[in-house]
């Protein structure tokens, strides 16, 4: 299946071609924390913030 999320650490806001046809509907977390220092914290704010978005598949 296509992730429905995708974090990713270290403040750089780009995916690098990563998945990109996979991840046509997936929602992206940015966060400037580096990849050593993500903890569970990190995670459970990302999955809060996913949680609270309204997704619309592409729609306007």
């Amino acid at each position: 299946p296509d992730p429905d999320l995708l974090i990713r650490t270290s403040g750089e806001i780009r995916i690098s071609n990563f998945l990109l046809w996979q991840m046509a509907y997936t929602e992206f977390v940015f966060t400037p924390v580096l990849w050593p220092d993500f903890n569970k914290y990190h995670f459970l704010r990302a999955i809060l913030e996913y949680q609270v978005r309204e997704r619309r598949f592409g729609l306007v």
